[in-house]
């Protein structure tokens, strides 16, 4: 904790005055019976505390909310311009705010926790958020039937006026879809979007495959970029019919309009298992966590490797391949070299982690990374 990080796990408290609720505030003495720390109680939770504020004892109050949630939003200033209204403007642990995300879509605003030891304070902290915007929360799988039992339900708008179905964005310029009621993560998947940028740039008059598709983030901006076709490939049709609404959005685009987009309904693993018939000049894999735990760790290597595999079959001579992952149990490390090993006959040409409005100040809060490579001549 004097270190900076942010959990304090069940098999690590020595002993507690009483067995606490959810939510309750737990302060924490040092040996020495010295004050330490302050953290949110979760007795549900192999997570035990999630820290708040290490030092000097503090009042916590609604002002010390307002100004930490100041504190966040005011790391991304200068971020953003009026082309881009969609954005996390708090990361969790990392901006102080353990096990609680809050994302901009436009004027919609989402709050997704992940711990029940926030549900006594929902209505607090909506009010501190919201302002006069639109906010609709989100809860994570784990604690919804808690929720349910103090009246929040998944997809609940806490704030602002009703919305019926999802709510546009501008991302660089270019219009997505948010499916903030029940969408992956938040909505969208906002931590791809220099990932995203990058691919467009590398994807003038290439074939691009999009592997694990989703509503086809990286396949629009590879459009954009002046892709002569771009195939999605996702196992859900309501991912790939959501990707089919982002090119309508953006056909004002004449590279959009030139761009042949192909959307397919199918499992990619078994569909890269299958005999290779095409040949694609750009491979972006981009595949969901692999691992949810870290017993899950080896398995999901073995995944990541026939992924890779498979995906190479169909590149092109002079191709690139765009691999990244979302897996924390994953390290970045161990990914990279994993890549590198399955593809010696590729030229490395960068990788990248975490973008700037989700910062990873802690080993655990560190899952994305990604690497591109071009097949050399």
């Amino acid at each position: 904790m004097r270190g900076g990080h942010p959990w304090v796990f069940s098999n690590s408290v020595r002993e507690q005055n009483r067995a606490g609720e959810a939510g309750e505030f737990a302060v924490i003495f040092d040996r020495r019976d010295k004050f330490l720390a302050i953290g949110l109680f979760d007795p549900e939770s192999p997570i035990r505390v999630r820290i708040l504020h290490v030092g000097k004892p503090c009042a916590i109050d609604a002002d010390w909310w307002r100004a930490r949630a100041e504190a966040a939003t005011s790391r991304r200033n200068g971020l953003f311009d009026n082309l881009t209204t969609g954005y996390r403007l708090i990361n969790g642990e990392s901006d102080g705010w353990p096990g609680l995300v809050l994302d901009r879509y436009d004027e919609t605003f989402v709050l997704k926790i992940y711990t029940a030891a926030w549900l006594p304070r929902v209505k607090q902290i909506a009010d501190i958020l919201a302002a006069k915007s639109r906010l609709v929360l989100r809860l994570s799988r784990n604690i919804q039937e808690q929720a349910a039992r103090v009246g929040f339900q998944e997809g609940q708008i806490l704030r602002g006026t009703p919305l019926d179905g999802t709510v546009t964005f501008l991302e660089n310029g270019l219009r997505f879809e948010a499916e903030v009621f029940r969408g992956q993560k938040t909505g969208f998947f906002l931590d791809q979007r220099e990932n995203r940028r990058k691919a467009g740039a590398l994807a003038n008059g290439r074939r691009v495959l999009n592997i694990f598709s989703y509503t086809g983030g990286f396949s629009l901006y590879a459009a954009v970029g002046g892709a002569d076709s771009v195939l999605s490939l996702d196992i859900s049709e309501h991912a790939l019919s959501g990707a089919r609404r982002n090119f309508a959005l953006n056909q004002d685009h004449p590279a959009v309009v030139r761009c042949q987009h192909e959307t397919i309904q199918a499992d990619a693993f078994k569909w890269l298992a299958a005999k290779p018939i095409q040949k694609f000049d750009m491979i972006i894999l981009d595949p969901p966590s692999l691992a949810k735990r870290e017993s899950e760790r080896s398995v999901a290597i073995g995944a990541y490797g026939k992924l890779i595999e498979g995906a190479l079959l169909r590149l092109a001579p002079e191709g690139i391949f765009i691999a990244a992952s979302c897996s924390a149990h994953v390290s970045a490390d161990d990914f990279f070299a994993l890549t590198r090993k399955l593809t010696p006959e590729l030229e490395e040409m960068e990788t990248t982690r975490h973008p700037a409005d989700h910062p990873a100040t802690f080993p655990e809060a560190e899952y994305l990374k990604c690497i591109y490579l071009r097949r050399r001549r």
